[in-house]
């Protein structure tokens, strides 16, 4: 159990260095995709606390991180649709393909990043609770 926690502990914190670094950053294609991996990094201190990797769903083929969150945690299926939605623009973003995020598009990700990792923590905490 000490593994879990440690493990979701270090989690959240990448989370938050992700998001600082997003708010610091000026390029909006990174600035995006820095939101958007902080999320996911948030995603799954969710999933590291929620499944387990001896389970059937383990030996199957890969599965979206969004996928899985909104199996495990159905209370978090908006932000895992919402975040889902934005992962091809991501990769978009880390590929370097110019214009492909504006500015605005950026910083409203790199807010609702900010409040999906709040969201997690209060749930793992009311969870732990």
């Amino acid at each position: 159990m000490r593994t879990a926690r440690r493990s979701v502990s270090a989690l959240l914190s990448l989370a938050h260095q992700g998001l600082e670094e997003a708010g610091e950053t000026r390029s909006p294609s990174s600035r995006y995709a820095l939101a958007h991996l902080a999320a996911l990094r948030a995603a799954a201190a969710v999933l590291s606390c929620r499944t387990s990797s001896s389970g059937p769903e383990s030996r199957t083929r890969p599965t979206s991180a969004w996928v899985l969150l909104a199996k495990v945690a159905p209370e978090l299926t908006e932000w895992a649709q919402f975040f889902a939605a934005g992962a091809e623009k991501r990769a978009a973003a880390e590929a370097g393909i110019a214009g492909v995020v504006t500015p605005r598009e950026a910083d409203d990700l790199l807010r609702d990043a900010e409040a999906f990792v709040s969201v997690v923590e209060t749930t793992l905490l009311a969870r732990a609770g």
